[in-house]
């Protein structure tokens, strides 16, 4: 996945738009450079992005003035303003080439380039399809969840961590675009294939809703993937459509981040107005309302993990701070700085951490995550299925 960032668009960015508060996500390429808890399962295809892993933020006018040296002698200027963030130490500061940056703006549009699945590792220390998005390169491949992912282009892969498996997947680093070859050597049943499969652009579905049970009351699984485009009138609306008296288990399990805009709008589904989070950016302070009218009545409870990010983990702060949902799982990832990007010469962008979020109640999730009120690695969402149950929220 592409690298978190709470981001700000300058007047320079993308046709002067106005400023938008904006969360990335790192499952990528974090855990090669120290950032993610230990493969977190599942990763699913999103675009990459470099993420230094020291401490300290980077100064904004080192890296222009590196990068304008780099390009006034011929070099690059990504790598010279690359190396000036990685010898900062600024842990999510980033560098991306113009081609990477469309992708990262494209992945916040709902869409990404690969080949359609999403990996986990296996009790056996291997890698296995998670999940198979329908209709893309991979299902028409006859791919299937389960499958054991050995090799990619001749190369074995099974004990990579899963991040950079699904980096492979996609080209990262590569050039690889639409229509470009990748071969799979799988295992099913104890019986290796071959595989080759053609990269696309993808639009995955951002918030899938079921039923928990086959009453007129049943709870509702309203499961968030990631803060896409959309996302948070999806689910506002999901909220809206539901049985009266119909709990809601709002899954934010492996939700890497998105739009904070969109997570905001999705704490409107739950909250009548008030706070859902302060940030700061170089020492002003800003805050982030709910609309008002949202339902403050329904029993709610959170699922999330190691893999809730960024603005996936304002949302859970917002509700678990003003006491609207109980939430379950085990401790999320623990991403709450801001991020604001620059624009280099020759298309290049610099994004660097220039302050940080808290929740309503004040604090800080980076570095510590949020620990849920029930903690619970195995059988997590049955266990948030009993808990919405004793809260009246249906079966």
């Amino acid at each position: 996945m592409s690298g978190c960032s709470h981001r700000f668009r300058p007047r320079g960015l993308c046709r002067g738009a106005a400023l938008t508060l904006v969360f990335g996500c790192v499952l990528a390429t974090g855990a090669a450079t120290g950032s993610l808890p230990q493969d977190p399962d599942p990763v699913p295809e999103l675009p990459a992005r470099t993420v230094a892993s020291r401490h300290a933020p980077v100064d904004r006018q080192e890296i222009e003035d590196a990068a304008a040296r780099a390009a006034a002698d011929g070099k690059s200027v990504k790598e010279a303003a690359g190396e000036v963030v990685s010898r900062s130490g600024d842990r999510w500061g980033a560098v991306y080439d113009e081609r990477e940056y469309e992708e990262f703006e494209q992945s916040l549009d709902g869409s990404y380039l690969g080949v359609g699945l999403s990996a986990r590792r296996t009790e056996g220390g291997g890698v296995a399809v998670s999940r198979v998005q329908p209709g893309g390169p991979a299902d028409r491949a006859g791919i299937r969840e389960g499958d054991l992912l050995r090799t990619l282009d001749g190369r074995r892969v099974d004990r990579k961590p899963v991040p950079e498996v699904v980096a492979l997947l996609r080209g990262d680093g590569t050039g690889a675009g639409e229509g470009t070859r990748v071969v799979l050597g799988l295992v099913r049943d104890g019986k290796p294939s071959t595989r080759t499969l053609e990269r696309a652009r993808l639009t995955p579905d951002a918030v899938t809703v079921r039923r928990l049970g086959t009453g007129p009351s049943s709870a509702l699984l309203v499961k968030v993937a990631a803060f896409t485009k959309g996302a948070g009138a999806e689910v506002r609306e999901a909220v809206r459509a539901a049985p009266r008296d119909a709990g809601i288990l709002l899954d934010l399990r492996a939700n890497s981040g998105g739009l904070v805009t969109e997570a905001v709008t999705a704490a409107s589904a739950f909250l009548d107005g008030g706070l859902v989070a302060t940030y700061d950016v170089r020492g002003e302070e800003q805050a982030l309302y709910a609309d008002p009218g949202g339902d403050t009545e329904r029993p709610v409870v959170v699922l999330v993990d190691g893999g809730t990010m960024s603005a996936a983990e304002l949302l859970t702060g917002a509700l678990q701070d003003r006491g609207r949902a109980v939430t379950v799982g085990s401790r999320t990832f623990g991403k709450g700085s801001v991020q604001m990007p620059s624009e280099l010469p020759g298309g290049s962008v610099a994004e660097l951490t220039v302050g940080h979020y808290r929740t309503p109640a004040g604090r800080s999730v980076e570095g510590t995550g949020i620990t849920p009120d029930l903690v619970a690695d195995e059988r997590a969402q049955q266990r948030a299925e009993t808990v919405l149950s004793g809260l009246g929220g249906g079966s």
